[in-house]
């Protein structure tokens, strides 16, 4: 057997028994169609036995594309981000595409020098996950003429693509599932408000306490962080001494807000329930259990993957917004309202 990388499309056509073109098109995404699918299954287990890696190199020389996609992540030890990796990941690779991931913070400065450093590896094209409503980033990318397609947030200038959860709908629900078990006083920790999400699910937050004729407590975390929900989180309670449940922007802001109950003597769901958002891993095993919205995070980086392949392919500019419907995850964080007894 050959070593990795060493073996040639001339030796798999020899093992196979076809014409060397015939087995450059099969390993080609592009244009496998073109070969029977027997023999584009037969050549690709033939290409797997023997180690068959493709030449990048070549291959970009041929099409002038890498076949590699820059990444943009503000926190990649944010667990929301595994799923949405892994469905960019899957989606790109039934291309032939690969990313390449960079953790650029919440810095535009920072951010903007990972796209150069991405550039100068000829990315074909950007996903960001790191934009805010204005952002300085997706500007620097369209004046060097690179596609990009936003992840999980968008920018309100709609100058790209972008593929997101509605987030109005998700805290509807999260309202909804705390009024229709008698809450009445109750807190929504926002996220930083220049931030899509941020703004979005506060603006929801505040339309759904609306419909039901109830007054919105709000307080900003400065980021969708644990550590970031602790002060607001506390800031909520101790202005409303009589509230009974708490609406996090998101599911580390719940764990901050947590936190801030356990600072204060406070048992959750028993004094207050806490809804999270984002169903991200683990979240299920925690005490309590964190009853949130689920987003299709997985769905959701598949989706950027293809917005972003179709945008390289077309070039036209066209902009497309996908969003995904969002689902109320129950657990034990919330609970039923019951008045306290009296003394």
């Amino acid at each position: 057997m050959n070593r990795v990388g060493l073996t040639t499309l001339k030796q798999i056509a020899a093992a196979t028994g076809v014409h060397t073109s015939t087995v450059s098109r099969a390993l080609d995404p592009q244009k496998r169609h073109l070969v029977a699918n027997d023999v584009a299954e037969r050549i690709a287990h033939v290409a797997q036995s023997l180690g068959y890696q493709p030449n990048r190199v070549a291959t970009s020389l041929r099409t002038g594309r890498s076949q590699l996609v820059g990444v943009l992540l503000p926190d990649i030890a944010n667990p929301v981000f595994a799923p949405i990796l892994s469905g960019i990941a899957e989606a790109l690779a039934t291309e032939g595409y690969s990313p390449i991931v960079a953790d650029a913070g919440n810095e535009s400065a920072q951010q903007i020098a990972f796209v150069d450093n991405l550039l100068n590896q000829r990315v074909d094209g950007m996903i960001l996950a790191t934009v805010s409503r204005d952002d300085d980033v997706v500007g620097h990318c369209l004046d060097r003429g690179l596609p990009v397609v936003l992840v999980n947030r968008f920018e309100f200038r709609d100058r790209v693509s972008s593929i997101v959860s509605d987030d109005e709908l998700g805290m509807r629900l999260a309202v909804d599932h705390l009024v229709s078990n008698g809450h009445r006083r109750i807190g929504h920790v926002s996220g930083p408000l220049d931030t899509s999400t941020g703004l979005l699910r506060r603006d929801g937050f505040s339309r759904a306490m609306a419909h039901h004729a109830l007054p919105a407590h709000i307080e900003e975390a400065s980021h969708f962080t644990r550590e970031g929900g602790v002060a607001p989180a506390r800031a909520l309670i101790g202005a409303n001494a009589a509230l009974t449940a708490i609406v996090a922007a998101n599911d580390l802001l719940a764990l901050g807000t947590f936190d801030a109950m356990r600072m204060l003597g406070l048992r959750c769901p028993d004094d207050i329930s806490v809804v999270g958002h984002n169903d991200m891993p683990l979240v299920d095993l925690i005490s309590p259990p964190l009853t949130t919205i689920r987003i299709g995070h997985r769905e959701m980086g598949q989706g950027a993957a293809r917005l972003l392949l179709k945008e390289i392919e077309a070039r036209d500019g066209r902009v497309q917004h996908v969003i995904l419907q969002p689902e109320l995850i129950v657990r034990g964080s919330t609970a039923p309202w019951r008045t306290p007894d009296p003394p």
